[in-house]
Parts: C-alpha cells; sequence; structure tokens
C-alpha cells in the first residue's frame, strides 16, 4: 500500500512501499529470499505457472530515493505482459506524465541540447508511435518502487504471500532418509527470524530462490563463491530535493537527462516533482563527497543556483562479480544476487532470469521435466549475464573516455552563444557520439548457445555470428530469442498463446509433424500448445516448417518432421542427460533442416 501521508501528493505517487506484516507458511514448494523487484518478479512467475510459492524479507518497507533502476527495455515490458502487470506499472506515476520527453543529452537541464544530429528523437509526435522492429513492447520509465507496489498488488490479488521482517538464519537441505530428521521430506529447510519479535520459524520448501541483492545471505549460506573484477574507484547515486520554483521547471522539465559539462557528468533524473537523482564520481574507494560537493555537481546538472538539500546518498561500483554458479542442489540465484556489474539494464538481467527459472522448476516439480533442466538454468544465464556485463563496463569506460576528451577541449559557458562556442559544440558532440550505439543485442540477442537442453542443428556453431551489444538479427535458430508477432486479426501476439509448456509453430500448411509432438507429449503428461500459423513472413523468420518455443520465448528446436518428437522432448525437458551444447550438436539430421 501507499503510505497514508503520502497520498496528498497524488493517488500515483509511490514514495514509501510497504510490506505486509504477515506469517509465512510452514511449508510451501518455493521460498523466495527478498522481496525486491527480482524477488515479487520470481514469485509472479512461478504462480503464473501454478507453483505454490511465498516470499520473505528482513526489510518492511522500500522507499523511492533509494530506488534502483529506473528505465525499462522493450523486453523487460515482454515480461510484465507475460506477468499481467504492465498496466498496474504505467499508471504508477510518480511525476507528471508530460515530463516525460524521452531521454536528453544536454549541457544542463536548461542548457544546450548535446545530441548528435540525425539520432532519433526520444518522443513520437501525438499521432505517431515509437518504432521498434525487434518487440511488440513500448520501453517505459518507471522507479523500482512503482514496480515493486504493482507486484506487490498483484500478488495480493492472486493470495500469494509476502511477509516482510523475517531474516534469513540458515538453510539445511534434507531428503526422506535424514537421520538428523525422522519427518523429513525431499527438500530444503530455512529458518527465519522475526526482525522485531525475535520470533523463530522453520518453513519447509521443495527450492528456494535467493532474490536478496548484492549482499545475498542466501547465496553465502549456500557456499557460492563469485569471481569477476573488482571496481578501482566508486561513484555515489544521490537524490536532492528543490524548494521552489527553478530555471526550466516552468511549465515542465524533461524528466530524464544526461548531463555533460566541465563538471557534472551523468544523469539528472526526476524521482518526483520535488526530487532529483543525480549522479558524482569516480572517486577513489577511499573518498567520500561532502554535501557541498554533491550540491555543487547538481546545481551543475541543473544549471542554475537554486535552492536544494540531499536526501540521500547511495554508493556504486563499475564491477562485475559474478556468482560462480547460479544452482547449488534446491538453492538457486537471480538478480543482484547472483550477478552484479555496471549499472544498466541490470534490473532487466534479473527478470530474464526470472523468466528462465520459473518454468524449469514448475516442470521439475510436476515431474515433466528432469534434473538436468535445472541445470541449464546456470549453463544458460551465466554466460549470458558474463556478456552483457563485459559490454556494459566497456560502453562505461568509453563514456568515460569520450568526457575527459570533451573537457580536455572544454566546455563553453552556457550563455555563450558566440560562433566560436557553438563549433566546439558540435566538436563535443562529435567527441561524445564515438562509440556510441543502441544495445540493441543486449536487450533481445539473448542466446543460449552452451545449453543441455536446447536441440541444436548440426553445423550451427560454424554459422553463428558473434555475439555483438549493438546488433540483433531476429530468427528462429535454437537457443535464441523467438520473434514474436501478431497471429490474428483482433491483436493476439504469439506470446500471448505460449503457456507455461512448449509450444509447438506449425509454420505452413503442412501439419504432419502435429500428431508425433502431440502423443510424444501426451506420454510424457506435457501440454503442448499447438499454434497454426501459415504465415509466409514467421516461416521466412523461423527458418522451418515447425518449431517448438519454450515458455521463456526460446526456440528449443526446430525442423522439418517429428521423427524424433520423443527425444527432442526428452532433451528439452531435461529427461535425460546431456552434455552435448551447441559446439557439439548431435540431433538427429531427420529432425533438423
Amino acid at each position: 500500500m501507499v503510505a497514508q501521508n503520502e497520498i496528498t501528493r497524488g493517488e500515483r505517487h509511490v514514495d514509501t512501499v510497504l510490506l505486509a506484516h504477515a506469517t509465512p507458511p510452514q511449508e510451501v514448494e518455493v521460498l523466495v529470499v527478498g522481496a525486491g523487484p527480482s524477488g515479487l518478479a520470481t514469485a509472479l512467475e512461478l504462480n503464473r505457472q501454478k507453483v505454490d510459492v511465498a516470499v520473505v524479507d528482513a526489510a518492511t518497507s522500500f522507499r523511492l530515493v533509494r530506488a534502483g533502476a529506473m528505465g525499462h527495455s522493450a523486453r523487460t515490458v515482454e515480461f510484465f505482459q507475460q506477468w499481467r502487470v504492465e498496466d498496474r506499472i504505467r499508471r504508477g506515476w510518480t511525476f507528471p506524465p508530460e515530463w516525460n520527453l524521452g531521454t536528453t543529452f544536454r549541457t544542463s537541464l536548461i542548457g544546450h541540447d548535446l545530441t548528435r544530429p540525425g539520432t532519433p528523437a526520444g518522443r513520437p509526435g501525438f499521432t505517431g508511435r515509437a518504432e521498434n522492429p525487434y518487440s511488440l513492447a513500448e520501453s517505459l520509465r518507471r522507479p523500482q518502487t512503482a514496480l515493486q507496489q504493482a507486484f506487490l498488488d498483484q500478488l495480493a490479488q492472486l493470495d500469494v504471500p509476502v511477509a516482510g521482517g523475517w531474516r534469513l538464519l540458515s538453510l539445511l537441505e534434507s531428503d526422506a532418509g535424514d537421520a538428523r530428521d525422522p519427518g523429513a521430506r525431499d527438500g530444503i529447510i530455512a529458518t527465519v527470524e522475526h526482525v522485531e519479535t525475535g520470533a523463530v520459524r522453520r518453513i519447509r520448501a521443495k527450492y528456494v530462490v535467493g532474490a536478496d541483492g548484492a549482499r545475498s545471505t542466501v547465496r553465502t549460506l549456500a557456499g557460492i563463491e563469485r569471481e569477476g573484477a573488482y571496481a578501482t574507484d566508486r561513484h555515489f547515486r544521490f537524490v536532492v530535493r528543490t524548494e521552489g520554483d527553478y530555471a526550466g521547471r516552468d511549465p515542465f522539465p524533461s524528466a530524464v537527462n544526461v548531463i555533460v559539462n566541465d563538471i557534472h557528468s551523468g544523469f539528472l533524473a526526476a524521482l518526483n516533482e520535488t526530487d532529483w537523482r543525480v549522479y558524482a564520481g569516480p572517486y577513489p574507494l577511499e573518498h567520500t563527497p561532502t554535501e557541498e560537493e554533491l550540491l555543487t555537481l547538481a546545481r551543475a546538472a541543473f544549471g542554475s543556483d537554486l535552492a536544494l538539500q540531499v536526501v540521500d546518498v547511495t554508493p556504486y561500483f563499475k564491477s562485475t562479480r559474478l556468482a560462480k554458479t547460479f544452482r547449488q542442489g534446491r538453492v538457486l540465484l537471480v538478480g543482484d544476487a547472483a550477478h552484479v556489474r555496471t549499472p544498466g539494464g541490470n534490473l532487466g538481467e534479473g527478470f530474464g532470469d526470472v523468466f528462465n527459472l520459473g518454468w524449469k522448476l514448475a516442470a521439475v516439480l510436476r515431474g515433466t521435466g528432469g534434473d538436468a533442466l535445472l541445470d541449464s538454468y546456470d549453463r544458460e544465464r551465466r554466460p549470458h549475464n558474463a556478456r552483457v556485463g563485459a559490454s556494459a563496463k566497456a560502453r562505461a569506460d568509453r563514456t568515460e573516455s569520450n568526457v575527459d576528451e570533451a573537457r580536455r577541449l572544454g566546455f563553453p559557458a552556457d550563455d555563450d552563444t558566440s560562433p566560436e562556442a557553438e563549433e566546439r559544440r558540435d566538436r563535443i558532440r562529435e567527441i561524445l557520439a564515438q562509440g556510441q550505439r543502441r544495445d540493441v543485442g543486449v536487450y533481445f540477442d539473448e542466446r543460449y548457445d552452451d545449453s543441455p537442453v536446447i536441440a541444436y542443428e548440426r553445423e550451427q556453431a560454424a554459422t553463428e555470428t558473434p555475439w555483438e551489444p549493438g546488433v540483433y538479427v531476429p530468427g528462429g535458430r535454437p537457443g535464441h530469442r523467438a520473434p514474436n508477432g501478431i497471429i490474428d486479426p483482433y491483436g493476439v501476439t504469439l506470446y500471448d498463446r505460449i503457456g507455461g509448456d512448449v509450444a509447438l509453430l506449425v509454420l505452413s500448411d503442412d501439419v504432419s509433424a502435429v500428431t508425433g509432438f502431440t502423443e510424444a507429449a501426451q506420454e510424457r503428461a506435457i501440454a503442448l500448445e499447438v499454434i497454426h500459423l501459415p504465415d509466409a513472413g514467421a516461416r521466412e523468420l523461423y527458418g522451418a516448417p515447425f518449431a517448438l518455443v519454450r515458455p521463456d520465448h526460446h526456440v528449443a528446436w526446430r525442423g522439418a518432421d517429428s521423427s524424433d518428437a520423443g527425444a527432442v522432448l526428452d532433451r528439452v525437458y531435461g529427461r535425460i542427460p546431456a552434455a552435448d551444447t551447441l559446439a557439439t550438436a548431435s540431433v538427429d539430421a531427420r529432425a533438423t533442416v
């Protein structure tokens, strides 16, 4: 719920998110530790997959000024659509909608535009729409509190328990033959303690998902170490509160800005009508900037000497730290508990973890999936997170280098409109644009090329193009994100049709493979969804008459017939041990294109 003292600031204002003072259940199929966005998303996805799930967190509330990610890609919005929360999130504005002009690139809020000529505008015209050839969804910008509130409201409607104020103390895996616990069943026992009363409770679960952040207690208790590079300096996100009017405030400001000048470099982003997030750094690891240093940076970003107060300061690090495994027995990690890196799309990566893991846990719990299916979670997500993390760090380093070069040239004062100043700004635009690109590969080329549950094709490894953060070519190769599209005259999409099990796409008038796959699925209690899509464009994209698409929107197999339907389903559901990957693909030639 929204804190009572904040209601007067507008019914859409999500300043403080409160967790219910509830008691967690004694037994549940999956216990999620952590009620941040990734943890609540895990509960939504598992509920969508008809898994009994509960969430606990040591915190009892979350505040807007401490919120992390704010921008969410179209791929992330595709997840929101599957969880039926997109409308709730879009209603969760914390500043007037007309402030959202896209992301502007300026010398200050009231300064000069630094956008390179020819760069697409951030907001479409009133009669147009933003164009994204890779997704039917549109990206959006909302703070984490708006997401958490929407998730909590949805979970409450679904009767999924979320209990705040419970700290995790220990984890103990047990099985039916455990002499220490004669009543034990296969699963894991989580011991939690109430942070206020000290009451202790034991929760039996089949699996525990750690979504409890970068300092994850779950990861520590599971004995999972991390690897990767530590940061060599540190940065700060800080929030300033404006007092009264200021230059650029009327009639309305741009809510999201990248400000670069001789003093400030980074975002100036509105959290609500009075509070703005500003960025500071890099600083030596031991340095903590004074309040006056921060205010000087903030005023340089606004471009005027306005009245400000610092209300929150949070350090962050441009490091790449990855858990050595995302699965240890019955413990699995998602989000920051599994990977931390340079800021920029991190929350979307956490949601990607959740979407990959949810259907796999459900399949194993209902007996249609084997243990290899859970092993594939680590095999698929960890390499993907590693390449995205490396890309984010390289981009951040390149941006810092560009800013340093521009500062050596020198930024003209905002009030200098002389021809010489304009000529220098043109040069600065060129410098800042060096090496920059749209991260379409980061968002959409979510390929899994080292998975034991993907039916790769012969020669696929030899013909794959290298992954690049700025490149994405839609297609239906096994392991890649399945292209989405509208499949009937009333706007229903392919993703709308895909449920909790794999879907068989029939991409021509040939239906010869349907019987083989439906019979093999029935024998394995798999609820196969058959989708007839005899569309020439879809057939060209997928490159085969038939394709299997997983619930997480990834192509698991494509082929010309059903002669190996049983073997393909056994592979995709991890029902048999499988060690081969893209490099050693050995699917029968009759089942491949």
